[in-house]
């Protein structure tokens, strides 16, 4: 079960818990203080979608030396550094909440919105017939679209609305940043989803309707982004972020940045986060990330074998039961 406790900054990743978020209303900006007292219903979506987020984050580096452990003590004292783990986990978690309150939308759950209009929209694609002068086929808008716009404002205003106001310095800028790459990386990549018409499946006419993609795909794209992470520094107006060296092109929005090199995370280290790697499992025959010479940071590893149960030969029987027997298994394992 995740954990989230206060921290930092109201707002941030780690101020998820829905039960105490709304409590302490003198520290919350203008547009979250709102959104606690006027519309609590989407305030569980957010909690629903930072946890999606974390979740996401969880897999996609379980095996890298920083695993996105979500135990607090560690959790938080990387969230007060600037570097590419932080910008991913702001990145990820405004994507997670933009996501879930966006399908929230879609299912019904929330009475501010529901699927996404479509009326003003054009079709499609244009109506077409073939070479051969068969029919043309039809398209339309309908079924229930997702209102990712909607789910994209809610994210906006909870996850930035926790800057003061007129506060321009580098780490509030990255975060911004960050949370915006976050939301585009759901918003930007809308599919269309058409289900055909007609008879005996002809598809005269086709209905469409767009879908925010899958979040794990969204986790993977977020995963590329930091793998390309740029490094940056502050203008001297305050209100710019600039690349760290020549000839670096600017961030885009869809960009994570970050200022600060990320530690090793090879040992504990209580001020910088790390749990260390020790005890880890790891890939002996692995040469990326996962390898046991990479994860366990060149300090060896041991081979060891566990035995655990888990449902083998499960039979159905009519009607309703499936009865399974357990069967020992012997894996083994290799530990750092």
């Amino acid at each position: 079960m995740l954990t989230f406790v206060p921290c930092r900054a109201v707002g941030s990743p780690l101020v998820m818990d829905p039960n105490s978020i709304c409590r302490k209303t003198k520290q919350l900006a203008g547009k979250q203080a709102e959104l606690c007292q006027s519309q609590p219903e989407i305030i569980k979506e957010v909690i629903k979608g930072a946890k999606l987020g974390i979740r996401e984050c969880q897999h996609q580096f379980r095996s890298r030396r920083w695993n996105c452990t979500s135990h607090s003590k560690y959790f938080g004292k990387v969230l007060q550094q600037d570097i590419r783990e932080t910008a991913f986990v702001y990145a990820v978690t405004a994507a997670g909440v933009t996501h879930a309150v966006t399908q929230a939308c879609s299912m019904g759950y929330l009475l501010q919105c529901g699927c996404e209009a479509t009326r003003s929209r054009g079709p499609p694609r244009p109506a077409t017939s073939t070479d051969t002068g068969t029919e043309a086929v039809r398209w339309e808008w309908g079924g229930c679209g997702d209102d990712v716009e909607f789910g994209y404002e809610k994210s906006k205003q909870f996850m930035d609305g926790r800057q003061k106001t007129g506060k321009s310095d580098i780490r509030t800028l990255m975060d911004l940043h960050n949370n915006e790459a976050g939301r585009l990386a759901v918003r930007n990549y809308m599919r269309t989803e058409c289900k055909c018409h007609g008879l005996s499946g002809s598809c005269t006419l086709r209905t469409c309707w767009r879908k925010m993609p899958p979040f794990r795909e969204v986790g993977n794209r977020l995963l590329e982004r930091f793998h390309g992470a740029s490094k940056v520094m502050g203008g001297n107006d305050g209100k710019t972020l600039i690349p760290v060296g020549r000839n670096i092109k600017p961030p885009d929005k869809q960009d994570l940045i970050y200022s600060a090199e990320s530690p090793d995370f090879c040992l504990p280290n209580r001020k910088t986060g790390s749990a260390g790697t020790r005890g880890r499992v790891c890939n002996s025959t692995a040469l990326d990330m996962s390898g046991c010479d990479l994860l366990c940071c060149d300090r060896g590893y041991r081979d060891e074998t566990v035995v655990y149960e888990e449902n083998c030969l499960c039979r159905f029987h009519w009607c309703c039961v499936v009865q399974c027997k357990k069967c020992s298994v012997r894996k083994k394992l290799s530990l750092c």
